[in-house]
């Protein structure tokens, strides 16, 4: 876990929360009110708190903030700048409960839900968590948004639902779907968000919740946990450490990347410009990279060098069978979102804050 005290005194860190902010986002309308984030420990999560406590400070707003995680001890660590903060409230509760019990005394504006599991080798160990945090997770706290009149609720979606592109696409849009085996051990997560996606459209009919659906590329950023078994994470982690990157194919698998100041900043347009039950694709064509050509990358800005393994039984078995994945983010650019770093930008300070993190 990220040492949330450390991360907030890299200046590098405060530089690009800064970067989020833009002109057309309308942030005043946080002001006053109470948003509610599950999976507040995770690489997005974590980031989109210290944006909104960036925020606070930078505009003297006041808002409260709900963290919802599972490990309290994880909370307190991530998040202990902001423990005395009385805008800030952390509870720690799994989301395959029901919330009612522990939250019944908040009513928050806005949810975001952003609690899965993203962590390939967790998707063999634990498929059934996997799959049921996107299904009776996401039940659970549309349930609770049912009851507490909520105005929008955020289902953090992913590439993943497109499955493997054997139609050949040369980007996803919103309304395109390739294979998903769905009598796999790996289809746990994929399956899993596409279920609730499908949730979301059956509480917008029948429960009039007001509800959109980022669809996220592969995201990247010095929030990641240390624990993270994604082959980006890899790299950047061995890489890091000064050892080999090890890459366990052929590296032709070709997807969006898109790091996690400019995924906070997308998730918010979202949240304030898209519509009621529509999913908007979350990249950038200028993180469009295959797998070869990151580890090279990474390898060259940190004078590594790349070596070819086989990965374990237990490690095939979490790995995506998409080979291509790109998406087309048009839709959400017409809100006028643009990201601002390319995947070497994204790349460099990355490992440049880890850097900082770890040796201070």
């Amino acid at each position: 876990m990220i040492d949330g005290n450390k991360l907030l005194a890299s200046s590098d860190y405060i530089q690009l929360l800064k970067s989020i902010i833009n002109k057309t986002l309308p942030i005043n309308q946080f002001q006053g009110k109470t948003i509610l984030i599950a999976g507040a420990t995770g690489l997005l999560g974590s980031c989109l708190i210290d944006f909104l406590f960036f925020i606070q400070k930078e505009f003297n707003y006041s808002f409260k903030i709900i963290a919802l995680g599972r490990s309290e001890e994880r909370l307190k660590e991530r998040f202990s700048s902001y423990l005395k903060n009385q805008n800030f409230i952390f509870i720690e509760h799994d989301v395959l409960k029901p919330l009612s019990n522990k939250l019944e005394n908040y009513n928050p504006d806005y949810i975001f839900h952003l609690a899965s599991n993203t962590h390939p080798v967790d998707y063999a160990k634990k498929p059934i968590e996997t799959l049921l945090a996107n299904i009776e997770g996401t039940k659970n706290l549309l349930e609770y948004a049912c009851n507490h009149n909520i105005k929008r609720f955020i289902y953090a979606s992913s590439v993943e639902i497109y499955g493997e592109n054997k139609n050949n696409f040369s980007k996803f849009n919103e309304n395109d779907f390739g294979y998903i085996d769905c009598n796999t051990l790996r289809a746990c997560y994929s399956e899993g968000k596409r279920a609730g996606e499908a949730l979301c459209q059956a509480y917008i009919s029948e429960k009039k919740i007001d509800i959109v659906i980022p669809r996220f590329c592969r995201l990247f950023g010095p929030t990641m946990l240390m624990s993270d078994t994604k082959a980006l994470s890899q790299f950047i982690k061995n890489s890091i450490n000064g050892e080999n990157i090890i890459l366990k194919s052929e590296g032709k698998q070709y997807f969006s990347y898109l790091n996690i100041f400019d995924a906070v900043s997308a998730l918010l347009y979202c949240l304030f410009f898209g519509k009621n039950g529509e999913a908007y694709n979350i990249s950038d064509d200028k993180s469009d990279i295959t797998l070869k050509e990151l580890a090279e990358l990474i390898a060259k800005k940190t004078k590594t060098k790349i070596i070819f393994d086989l990965p374990s039984e237990l490690e095939k078995a979490g790995y995506s069978k998409a080979t291509k994945a790109i998406l087309n983010s048009k839709k959400l650019q017409d809100l006028g979102w643009t990201a601002l770093y390319n995947i070497e930008q994204g790349i460099d300070f990355t490992i440049s804050i880890i850097k900082e993190l770890t040796n201070s």
